[in-house]
């Protein structure tokens, strides 16, 4: 009945509220959705407009990108064929003079030569332009052209190459009275006493120097074209058309002006003319050696095509999304102020009767106010409640029932329960948990009190929420405890070092972070068991809290890493001082049971506020630090340096980087031939492992052969080398090559783990290859290190029928006596010697004392780094035995030194004199 009562009074309260005064109170909530509509919209568009710029601006470097490399790779194309030229006219020039006039070109193309279709004329001209040979009609050639040749010539005794533009009446083989453009090469020919005897002419069709855009995709409207140093155009090509030679800047089809540089690339717009009118990205190349510039031209509205298509589609999508906005704001706000009015009405009757039903556990009562004849609140009287309400106080309802708080006002629960009813009174809702003291009438420890106005009573709902708080505060110490150590845990740190950097920054003193990692823990682990590296752990936990103060933290981030905070500290002394005794408890070792662990510990410190004022840039800071220690031997403290973190940061993404390679096979190998000195025939070859990053191009060795040391991952990738080469030995045999021996590169830490003999026994088997094609190159280094074993281990290599080379003679630490022990097959000449040959005579002493000993010993010798034939002649004098090297090859993919190995004798001969 009361609870009838107490929803009607609740409904005259709603009706007594106008449509007007309902309005003006939810006036913000009228608002609300329009603006909410238009500030979405406008961040869409703003969004999409910013994207769809961004997306231009890629495109827009792609276009040039793509440009300069275009421009670059044609650069490369009219160099080698302009090489190309002035070696054959050279050649010509020599078969000429040295045939004493008795050369005939007519006879030579009947032959095959000069009768492809690039060359148009082939003719040597006599001191008064008169053909005495050549290849085609000179009356195609025009007189003029002929008399500047010769007038050129005449005048300057050099004799390098000259080029010139020119044209042909090509109308007995083309649409008549058609001209044809020629590219002149003539250079001038000389008598015995070296005066002017004529001029050797070759012409070749201008539109030879565009066929490079055939074999590229440069779309319907790409250009190249070949403009001299006065802006000359000698080749042009624009999307299927050839275009006529021009000479001068300025001409109708591009203006050649913004050559200005001997490379670059730039957007057309506005800046460079073309006949088409066409906006193209512009890219040029100066070519070396050759007063020409390559020039490549693409399309704006090709390259930018896909993304006007990407801006169509988003400019659509943000359309259809604004109207959706739009719609759904009208659409909310009708249905929000309907929905309010609605709430509104039924909020007293809703609120009511929720209270009273909420939970059969919980206890709910309904206080009335009590008023004077002032409206003030005097007292607070209990109208109704449920039984669980009544079991709270330990009594029965209707016991419970009619009770004011004053009488009970001088016991201090119920005391600041009138005050909170009154506040309650004038905010209309208060919630809130409370921890009882003891003695409290509920005989509870924590409650959920929730008190909500209507009217002039009070709807009160009661909870006993003490096992959650329990609970809470069994998650809590979880959440912050170290299950294994008993320490507290990163989670823990990270809630308590922002207040005690703050307290720092306030007091105005220091705090350190001692970053620490055990040495030697994960062999324990791996060896042991985790069983036993648990008891290392909580061993290892107790020695930190033994050497720290009372206010100092040890705390366990995981695995065998743990953080110390200092707090305070005065300066950088004590935070030292502090590691050198956490360094000095590690240096003891670890007795469980039976076994004996030893162990180390390599710490970082930072510093607040020198090294940081955050949490995470001090505990990144001190890690940096510890792993600066790592890289450094272990074993002892370092304070944090700003100059660490480059460097730092590097090595470990090069490590990652490293690891995803092997994991993606993004290594390749490369093979650099070696030859016998003598004769110059291929006698073995050298695979080198290269890296190729799939976003950084190829990576030098020297960059990441010292990070695969010393992170452990060189074993690895000597493997991936192995597998690599044998498998192309396999397909190279399998072709039916005649194949000659490879060297392989194994490091000093490969070859200190002992399997290297397994794993190329395995691969040998594996891909049936014959133990005599394959070398093991082996550094002086790494043979010295306990050298018992290393004997074992080229003994294993050896009976395979591998053969041992020492690479890198020279730099190491071998003696006579050890290389006798090893009985090596032979031995490598490090580059550094192989550079001092024909510089100082103490290089050529050098490389004969070794050779003498090498042969002495019956070692073959190869010396590396032969760059010149200065070099390859004094290593022959000195009766090398293989010689390797830019001179004879770089090293070259498995692909090009297919021709190599059937060509087979690779030493360059010397060029011939050219007679005088």
């Amino acid at each position: 009945m009361f609870l009838r009562q107490f929803v009607n009074n609740n409904n005259a309260a709603v009706v007594e509220m106008s449509r007007a005064d309902f309005l003006k109170a939810n006036l913000r909530l009228i608002l609300a959705w329009p603006l909410l509509g238009l500030v979405l919209c406008a961040v869409l568009w703003t969004a999409t407009l910013l994207q769809l710029e961004a997306e231009k601006k890629v495109a827009q470097q792609q276009a040039l990108d793509s440009v300069s490399s275009l421009s670059k790779a044609y650069g490369q194309y009219l160099l080698r064929t302009l090489e190309q030229m002035d070696q054959l006219t050279l050649q010509l020039k020599y078969e000429w003079e040295n045939s004493r006039g008795q050369l005939r070109l007519d006879q030579l193309k009947t032959q095959g030569m000069y009768a492809l279709p690039q060359f148009a004329i082939v003719a040597i001209l006599d001191r008064k332009g008169h053909p005495v040979t050549a290849t085609a009609p000179l009356q195609r050639l025009r007189v003029n052209e002929r008399s500047d040749f010769l007038l050129r010539h005449w005048r300057s005794n050099s004799s390098a190459l000259r080029i010139a533009l020119g044209r042909w009446n090509a109308a007995s083989e083309a649409t008549p009275g058609a001209d044809e453009s020629l590219v002149h090469f003539t250079r001038r020919l000389e008598d015995e006493d070296g005066n002017f005897d004529g001029v050797l002419l070759i012409s070749i069709h201008s539109s030879y120097f565009s066929e490079f855009y055939n074999s590229v995709n440069f779309g319907k409207f790409g250009m190249s074209a070949m403009v001299g140093e006065e802006g000359e155009l000698f080749s042009t090509r624009l999307g299927s058309r050839v275009l006529p030679m021009q000479s001068g800047q300025g001409t109708p089809f591009l203006d050649t002006s913004f050559l200005e540089t001997d490379s670059g690339a730039l957007h057309s717009g506005g800046r460079i003319a073309f006949s088409d009118k066409q906006s193209r990205y512009v890219g040029w190349q100066a070519l070396k050696a050759y007063p020409f510039t390559a020039v490549v031209g693409l399309s704006d509205g090709e390259m930018l095509h896909p993304y006007e298509e990407t801006r169509t589609i988003y400019i659509g999508i943000a359309l259809a999304v604004t109207v959706l906005l739009l719609a759904f704001a009208a659409v909310a706000t009708v249905l929000s102020l309907r929905l309010a009015w609605r709430h509104h009405q039924s909020e007293g009757v809703r609120n009511a009767y929720r209270m009273a039903t909420e939970g059969t556990s919980d206890g709910f009562y309904i206080i009335a106010a009590l008023r004077g004849a002032d409206g003030s609140i005097l007292d607070f009287e209990i109208v109704d409640c449920n039984e669980p309400g009544a079991g709270y106080f330990g009594v029965r309802r209707e016991q419970l029932l009619g009770m004011r708080l004053q009488s009970r006002a001088h016991e201090p629960y119920f005391r600041d329960l009138i005050h909170n009813y009154r506040a309650a009174m004038q905010s209309g809702f208060s919630e809130e948990e409370i921890e009882l003291p003891e003695g409290n009438p509920f005989k509870l420890r924590w409650i959920r009190r929730r008190l909500v106005r209507s009217g002039d009573r009070l709807a009160v709902t009661l909870q006993d929420i003490s096992t959650a708080k329990e609970h809470e505060r069994d998650l809590r110490r979880l959440a912050n405890e170290d299950g294994l150590t008993g320490l507290p845990n990163r989670y823990w740190l990270q809630q308590f070092l922002p207040g005690a950097l703050g307290r720092a920054a306030i007091a105005r003193h220091m705090l350190a972070l001692l970053f620490i990692d055990l040495d030697g823990f994960k062999d324990i682990n791996d060896t042991q068991g985790h069983a036993e590296g648990d008891k290392v752990l909580r061993a290892a936990s107790l020695r930190l809290k033994a050497v720290l103060r009372p206010g100092d933290h040890v705390v366990r981030l995981g695995g065998d890493e743990f953080v110390v905070v200092l707090d305070p500290v005065e300066d950088d002394s004590r935070a030292e001082q502090v590691a050198q005794r956490i360094a000095i408890a590690f240096d003891e070792p670890f007795y469980l049971g039976s076994e004996r662990h030893k162990m180390g510990a390599s710490i970082g410190i930072s510093l607040y506020p020198r090294d940081g004022a955050e949490t995470e840039v001090l505990l990144k800071n001190a890690d940096i630090a510890m792993y600066a220690v790592k890289v450094a031997g272990k074993g002892h403290h370092r304070f944090f340096q700003p100059e660490l973190f480059e460097t730092i940061r590097n090595r470990r993404e090069l490590e990652q980087s490293l690891v995803a390679a092997l994991e993606q096979d993004q290594f390749l190998v490369v093979y650099q031939p070696r030859v016998d000195a003598m004769s110059g025939q291929l006698c073995s070859m050298e695979a080198l492992v290269r890296w190729h990053h799939p976003l950084h191009g190829m990576v030098p060795p020297l960059e990441f052969i010292p990070v695969a040391e010393s992170s452990g991952l060189i074993s690895q990738l000597g493997e991936v080398v192995i597998e690599k080469v044998c498998l192309q030995m396999a397909r190279w045999q399998a072709s039916g090559l005649e194949l000659v021996p490879v060297s392989i590169n194994v490091s000093a830490r490969q070859f200190g783990r002992g399997d290297v003999h397994q794993v190329l026994a395995s691969a040998l088997a594996r891909h049936r290859i014959d133990a005599r094609l394959i070398e093991v190159e082996i550094t002086e280094s790494a043979m010295m290190d306990e050298q018992n074993r290393a004997v074992e281990q080229l003994s294993a290599i050896r009976a395979l029928g591998v053969r041992l080379l020492v690479d890198d003679f020279g730099t190491g630490y071998s003696s006579l006596s050890q290389l006798q022990k090893f009985a090596m097959d032979g031995l490598k000449i490090d580059r550094a010697f192989t550079m001092e040959l024909g510089r100082s005579e103490q290089g050529e002493v050098f490389v004969r004392a070794i050779l003498s000993m090498a042969h002495a010993l019956g070692m073959s010798v190869v010396a590396e780094g032969v760059e010149t034939r200065e070099q390859l002649d004094i290593l022959r004098a000195l009766q090398c035995n293989e010689v390797q090297g830019y001179f004879i090859s770089r090293p070259v993919p498995a692909e090009q030194i297919l021709s190599l190995m059937h060509q087979r004798f690779l030493i360059p001969l010397p060029a011939p004199a050219l007679a005088s």
